[in-house]
């Protein structure tokens, strides 16, 4: 699903130069207790002492806080603090109606956390020499294919993870819904119509998998392999893995969770093995402390270098503009390489990301570099916006010693429309008075699609059902008007209560031709034509 994207040396640029008046009147004036900081790593706000140690002791009460707000049935939270975990705690329960508890060692589907982890592992292999973040992704991945043959020989690793290749938004994710396996998503990219080149930031879980296949092919491993190699094995991450197959084993783990009523069941389970360098990492808040303390001393956790600086720092330094400011007060969101980057009210330079899954799982981090300090939160819950206000409430006492705002209440209605139901019928009804449909045998058959594969209409006890994809599960189809039925697909990018239209195109008494499904044609690749 879409998600909220929300350390710094001073390299020459042309930027430099042009506001080098103001650059040279700074550096030249006397700051006490700036004495070794450059003026781009100068923070507003002072912190003073004391202030990370008050922030830290109002978790209990701000974590408990969220949760009786929020309803949700668990979290877990760890603060890094100079390359120590300071905070690690869990609160709730791992599932609805039974008793076990939320720790600090619980296993969660940790959802898009896992481009972070994912970027840390390129790094490693950037420093090992194995790539370079410019590299491009048909030099170890040359079965790859994108609609442009130029885009497709020069796009690199370092766009992919960037978002700013030209594909479209979350491109590849209707295929994973349907049940395709990573290889199959890949190879379809190729379908799809391309954005301007390195000039336009979307989203895009399945670019950010090939690059990162392009590394694993490049390392002789499959992914899921060279991730635990390189970094979950080096760090002590017991608890992590990038298969689900290890997530489903694990003990203490927390399921996902959906609202239903005024409560919250756990009615899925989220299978993200398609896209696990995006998506597919479970893990730990313990773990992820880990993580976290590595990132915020360039690479190097309890003495070892693990990745060199020099390779990491691309990776979490802004690379592209994410979100372009809204008005000419408003701050912009940059984008690295798997790492969210942003400036906070206070001055200081916060790296962060959120990870959301509508099946069940709603997870953020943030890191405020100049102040040595990291949190994770991790819920199993589908994303309410309790993750990030939380973060945010934290990150607030950190920066000023108080609250700025009500962060759950600002996040509620963002969180809740990214999560709302889709389809072009969605809070409509049907007509009074409809035109009838043909007869239902008028509308069953197989009809093709290259990028979709076949849909298949097939008539159950007099009624039409739609089934598409490997996992072929049936969808009831129900008249609208004329040629036109409604569709209620549920999946991680159709929350329940979406409804969509299904459209047939016939002419007299022939049976249809051509059909279109409005939730798949986000692309305009929703039609599809009768064998």
């Amino acid at each position: 699903m879409p998600l909220l994207k929300s350390f710094a040396a001073l390299r020459p640029t042309k930027k430099l130069f042009a506001t080098g008046l103001v650059c040279l009147l700074w550096a030249n004036t006397p700051m006490p207790g700036l004495a070794d900081t450059s003026p781009p790593q100068t923070a507003g706000v002072p912190i003073p002492d004391g202030q990370i140690d008050k922030a830290i002791a109002s978790l209990d009460a701000i974590a408990s806080d969220v949760m009786k707000r929020s309803g949700i049935p668990g979290m877990a939270i760890a603060v890094v603090r100079d390359g120590k975990t300071v905070y690690a705690k869990g609160f709730g329960v791992r599932k609805i109606g039974e008793s076990q508890p939320i720790d600090a060692d619980t296993v969660f589907q940790i959802a898009s956390l896992s481009k972070s982890l994912a970027a840390s592992v390129v790094a490693h292999q950037v420093g090992a020499g194995i790539v370079k973040w410019d590299t491009p992704v048909v030099a170890h991945l040359p079965w790859l294919k994108l609609t442009d043959p130029w885009i497709t020989q020069h796009v690199t690793i370092a766009d992919m993870f960037s978002h700013r290749s030209g594909l479209p938004d979350h491109a590849g994710d209707d295929l994973e819904d349907l049940g395709y396996d990573r290889r199959t998503v890949l190879e379809r990219l190729g379908l799809l119509r391309l954005h301007s080149f390195r000039n336009v930031y979307a989203y895009t879980n399945f670019g950010l998998t090939a690059a990162a296949e392009s590394v694993a092919a490049a390392s002789g491993q499959d992914w899921e392999s060279l991730s635990e190699a390189v970094l979950y094995k080096p760090l002590g991450m017991t608890a992590t893995s990038s298969r689900f197959a290890d997530f489903e084993k694990r003990p203490n783990r927390a399921l996902g969770h959906v609202k239903v009523g005024d409560g919250f069941q756990p009615k899925y389970q989220r299978l993200p093995d398609a896209e696990s360098p995006a998506g597919g990492v479970s893990s730990s808040a313990n773990d992820l402390a880990r993580w976290m303390a590595l990132v915020l001393q360039n690479g190097t956790f309890e003495g070892r270098q693990i990745i060199p600086a020099e390779a990491l720092l691309p990776a979490v330094t802004a690379e592209i503009i994410s979100t372009h400011s809204s008005a000419v007060d408003a701050r912009p969101g940059f984008y690295g390489y798997g790492f969210g980057v942003g400036i906070t009210p206070a001055g200081r330079t916060m790296i962060s990301h959120s990870g959301a899954f509508a099946l069940g799982a709603g997870t953020h981090y943030a890191m405020i570099p100049s102040a040595g300090i990291g949190i994770v939160v991790l819920t199993n819950a589908a994303p309410s916006g309790s993750a990030e206000a939380l973060g945010a409430y934290f990150t607030d006492l950190v920066q000023f010693g108080t609250v700025t705002r009500d962060w759950f209440a600002a996040y509620v209605p963002i969180m809740a429309g990214l999560m709302a139901p889709t389809g072009d019928l969605v809070g409509k009804s049907p007509p009074a008075n409809p035109a009838p449909a043909a007869k239902v045998s008028s509308y069953a058959g197989v009809y093709a699609n290259a990028y979709f594969g076949n849909v298949e209409i097939v008539e159950v006890s007099g009624h039409l059902e739609l089934k598409i994809g490997p996992s072929g599960t049936p969808y009831m189809l129900t008249h609208w008007d004329g040629d036109v039925f409604s569709v209620s697909p549920s999946s991680e990018n159709q929350t329940d209560g979406s409804l969509s239209s299904v459209t047939f195109k016939r002419s007299g008494k022939e049976p249809a031709r051509e059909v279109t499904i409005e939730y798949l044609d986000a692309n305009g690749l929703g039609s599809f034509l009768r064998r």
